[in-house]
């Protein structure tokens, strides 16, 4: 309950022109910042592109999991979510990885799907993360952040 409403709070906040400005010096800094994940996942789902950030997303959650039942369970999602060919939104991995992560299937961990992670991570930073930073999304977002600094502080 206490990190849901924690969650809750941090997504109310608004964030600031330095948070903003931040996540265009550093796609990590994007990623750990709770309001820059959903903002960029939002540019990501209007481009129908979305399927990385939330594999992404997913197992980061799949690696804070301690108990083994529910560990497979986020294990068997995550594979028929994104891994499986049949997947309804199947991300771009080499064959050799996705064969990996089949064998393990069997007696899935939190770090099953590391070496898939690494590769969408590489992929969103060298693709998405450009995308995002010189879309109409965040050039408005720091524009209109930006104006209203400007204007509290003449206010002042």
């Amino acid at each position: 309950m206490k990190m849901e409403s924690l969650q809750k709070q941090e997504e109310r906040k608004s964030p600031s022109v330095e948070e903003v400005t931040s996540w265009s010096q550093s796609f990590e800094l994007l990623l750990r910042d709770p309001n820059g994940r959903k903002i960029l996942l939002e540019f990501l789902q209007s481009e129908h592109s979305d399927e990385n950030i939330l594999f992404w997303l997913a197992c980061e959650e799949l690696k804070k999991e301690g108990c083994r039942g529910t560990i497979m369970e986020k294990a068997k999602t995550i594979y028929f979510d994104y891994i499986s060919v049949l997947s309804p939104k199947e991300i771009s991995i080499d064959a050799s990885v996705r064969e990996a992560i089949n064998k393990k299937m069997a007696i899935p961990t939190t770090d099953i799907f590391d070496e898939a992670q690494m590769h969408v991570y590489a992929l969103m930073h060298r693709d998405c993360y450009p995308r995002f930073l010189h879309s109409p999304v965040y050039k408005s977002l720091l524009e209109e952040l930006s104006s209203s600094e400007n204007a509290l502080e003449s206010d002042l």
